[in-house]
């Protein structure tokens, strides 16, 4: 801790002369309807900041899914003359000309969860496109042996979001080769689950109540939407999420939705607080970011990553993973609508 703090004192004396104190980092996220940012990220990201720095200072906020919030929120971390600044981008298009001129004012910008445009100085995030596979694999498991002649319902997530077209590239590699036919598909914009759930409806309406058999919902946010336009039609039909958020969960313990993707948060938060930190410092990120990556224009080549893999979480493992890893407590899982579903999948 005391060579941490040396280094960081260190730090801030060289980048005072450039107008920034050398002890801030900047941590913009991009919306707070998907309960994981500010329940986990910021806290995890903050705490861990903190502990490598003790006199390091974390400038927060969130955009509330607003590109123009963002911007502002970004551009005043300049301002004030921070150094390094983690980006989790509302809509990653927008930012190629922000980060563009940070980098050229000494600031490095290091995307979290979702890639930025512009150059940036490090990635951290999921392997997205095996995330998109995984929840193909697990609505063909989940469909079972009627797999083949099923028809089924993409519900993607925003294209504002760098990690949407890998979910939707990963799905449609399997479920294109797996499944009949995929027969109704709409990007949801900001992720909205009351979007998912009009397009739900709207795809009942035009294909009917028996014109598909299963549903790809891009996270859990928009799967409770569709789940809860199927059974307002009293349609039950396998319907798959992503982030493993509370109430995605309960549906999947309690059989109203087939799985969710477990993304551990924490050694994601981790990693990017010490990158952070190292940046800050001028010190080398190789150690821990030992993949490449191109920013999808292709524009910016051989960007520092790490890249983290997910799991598929059932009714029959979320014991032995979410409950395990202390993700949620049973208590917070196993609310009296869902104790029933708990006690059979061996939770207390």
């Amino acid at each position: 801790m005391a060579l941490s703090v040396a280094a960081c004192g260190k730090a801030g004396d060289g980048d005072k002369a450039a107008g920034g104190d050398g002890k801030t980092i900047g941590l913009l996220l991009p919306e707070n309807k998907t309960t994981r940012y500010e329940t986990f990220d910021r806290p995890l990201m903050e705490a861990k900041i903190h502990a490598l720095c003790a006199d390091c200072e974390v400038k927060y906020n969130n955009a509330a899914q607003e590109t123009e919030t963002q911007k502002k929120q970004f551009d005043a971390l300049i301002t004030q003359g921070v150094k390094v600044i983690i980006l989790d981008p509302v809509d990653y298009k927008a930012t190629k000309s922000w980060v563009d001129q940070a980098a050229k004012k000494g600031v490095k910008v290091v995307a979290y969860d979702r890639l930025a445009e512009g150059e940036i100085s490090a990635y951290v995030s999921y392997d997205n496109e095996k995330i998109g596979r995984l929840q193909g694999e697990a609505l063909v498991k989940a469909l079972g042996s009627d797999a083949k002649k099923s028809n089924v319902v993409m519900i993607n997530g925003s294209p504002t979001d760098a990690n949407a077209p890998f979910f939707k590239k990963g799905a449609h590699t399997v479920l294109d080769k797996q499944v009949k036919k995929i027969v109704y598909e709409q990007d949801i914009p900001d992720w909205s689950s009351d979007e998912a759930n009009k397009k739900m409806s709207a795809a009942i309406d035009s294909l009917g109540k028996d014109g598909f058999q299963g549903v790809y919902a891009a996270n859990d946010g928009e799967a409770g939407g569709a789940i809860t336009a199927l059974k307002q039609q009293g349609v039950k039909v396998p319907v798959g999420g992503q982030d493993s958020e509370l109430a995605g969960l309960q549906r999947v313990l309690k059989g109203d939705q087939a799985f969710t993707i477990y993304k551990q948060i924490k050694p994601q938060a981790d990693a990017t607080a010490e990158i952070a930190v190292k940046l800050l410092k001028g010190e080398k990120i190789g150690a821990l970011a030992p993949t490449k990556v191109d920013s999808l224009s292709g524009d910016v080549k051989g960007i520092p990553a790490k890249l983290y893999d997910a799991q598929v979480v059932t009714k029959d493992n979320v014991k032995d993973t979410i409950i395990k890893d202390k993700v949620y407590k049973a208590s917070q899982i196993c609310t009296a609508d869902v104790k029933a579903a708990c006690e059979a999948a061996g939770i207390k």
